[in-house]
């Protein structure tokens, strides 16, 4: 344990109840992420039906079709992305900070990626009748958008996947060291599958739904033919999550693994037993859009929401002894640091019969954040400073209660307003009496 990084916390108190911060973070996260699915689901299966569409026209609109809602879920995603970011920041900052250092400049490489992914997306969109006789062309503009989007979440993942091990920190090396932790590619894995299931899903209600006109947009394929196809692709995703779930479980080094884990994990297991079925049934029975379709849909709120809660259990049980390290070592650390404030920048005085002076009190919680004896801080040192008013104790006081700037090379002084006539007498004396050489 001696080897493990613990860093200084940064002692400021939070802007609202941890319990609500945390649930900003669950709620907003789990938005972001249906839509970053939908994204990330949705431009490969335009990849795929355009590459099918090379022989078949019919696939080749559906791609279009399918393209149409990637740019608006790709809003969407970034919008909703803001509140999980800035809220898990809040709560985990030193650990997200120096996962995002350790994992140097390919976490930085994100933003040029997104510049790309969505630039390169926008470009096949809007060039489909243009480059309609230049398929290969257009192929490899969405080959490097669909490459893009795939790339984001694999950085972002490793990444905050490197924040729940801080005892691998001295072992990191970069980004690409990361990637020997046990998990990222488990998990990286049920996220792509994850994608594709929650994807599957939404065309088959997005083409099913009765203002969708499938006869004037297709020659062959039916309302039906899609909705299975659909459905099929989203079974057979969320049949794989039974294979990289456990794998990504199995994984997880066990310190974050606690029996109320356990028993959330398994109760999003038994929803995804409970999805393939009704899944299977309405495939077999060729449903239309209704009640089934709308539980199928429930369950996998349930399911993503049962995902997001073991997510977070697991970061806090990972977390919680070196987020107890870090608690002593800050402590320690402002100890320290306010002890030597004290006792060698602004060495107490005391009167004759040992006391201090109300006016080195005032001092010390007024002054002495900005002022030490003989050290610039914010403002001069006090043996600069209190020599301008020497015998001028009314100009000091005027001074320390509405004060301004004297020298561009300090800020202005903050002034106290709120301090007694006596007070400032007090303050006043104390600076003009003391020896501060």
């Amino acid at each position: 344990m001696t080897q493990i990084p613990v860093p200084k916390d940064i002692p400021l108190p939070l802007p609202l109840p941890e319990w609500i911060l945390v649930a900003i973070l669950i709620f907003s996260f789990l938005l972001h992420i249906l839509f970053i699915n939908l994204m990330v689901g949705g431009s490969i299966l335009t990849f795929w039906y355009e590459w099918k569409g090379l022989k078949n026209k019919d696939d080749d609109k559906l791609a279009r079709e399918i393209a149409a809602t990637i740019t608006v879920n790709k809003s969407l995603a970034v919008v909703l992305g803001v509140a999980p970011l800035l809220s898990i920041n809040v709560l985990y900052t030193l650990y997200f900070y120096s996962s995002n250092a350790l994992t140097g400049n390919m976490w930085i490489s994100i933003v040029p990626w997104v510049s790309v992914a969505f630039l390169l997306i926008y470009l096949h969109k809007y060039s489909w009748d243009k480059l309609a006789e230049n398929k290969t062309l257009h192929l490899s503009i969405l080959a490097l958008g669909v490459f893009s989007f795939l790339m984001i979440p694999f950085i972002f993942l490793t990444n905050i996947n490197l924040m729940l091990f801080p005892e691998k920190w001295g072992e990191v090396q970069g980004f690409f060291s990361a990637l020997t932790l046990p998990n990222v590619f488990p998990r990286y894995f049920h996220f792509i599958t994850a994608c594709l299931a929650i994807t599957g899903v939404f065309l088959a209600v997005y083409f099913g739904r009765k203002s969708y006109n499938t006869e004037s947009k297709f020659e062959h394929i039916t309302k039906a033919d899609l909705r299975k196809s659909m459905l099929t692709l989203a079974l057979a995703a969320t049949g794989f999550q039974f294979i990289f779930g456990p794998l990504l479980f199995l994984t997880l080094p066990t310190k974050g693994v606690t029996w109320g884990l356990f028993w959330v994990i398994l109760a999003g297991v038994t929803v995804a037993v409970i999805i393939l079925l009704q899944l299977w049934k309405v495939i077999k029975q060729n449903e239309t859009i209704g009640r089934r379709f709308y539980l199928i849909l429930g369950l996998f709120t349930i399911l993503v929401a049962f995902m997001g809660t073991g997510r977070h259990m697991y970061r806090e049980s990972a977390l919680k002894t070196h987020k107890t390290m870090m608690a002593e070592r800050t402590a320690a650390h402002w100890g320290a640091v306010k002890k030597a404030h004290e006792n060698v920048l602004m060495p107490s005085v005391e009167t004759k019969e040992g006391a201090i002076t109300p006016g080195e009190e005032l001092f010390k919680n007024n002054c002495a954040v900005c002022h030490a004896a003989n050290t610039r801080l914010v403002g001069p040192s006090m043996a600069e400073a209190a020599p301008v008013y020497d015998g001028n104790i009314e100009g000091l006081k005027q001074w320390i209660k509405k004060p301004g700037r004297k020298r561009m090379d300090y800020p202005a002084m903050t002034g106290f307003p709120n301090l007694s006539e006596q007070q400032l007498t007090d303050i006043s004396n104390f600076v003009l009496q003391k020896d501060w050489n």
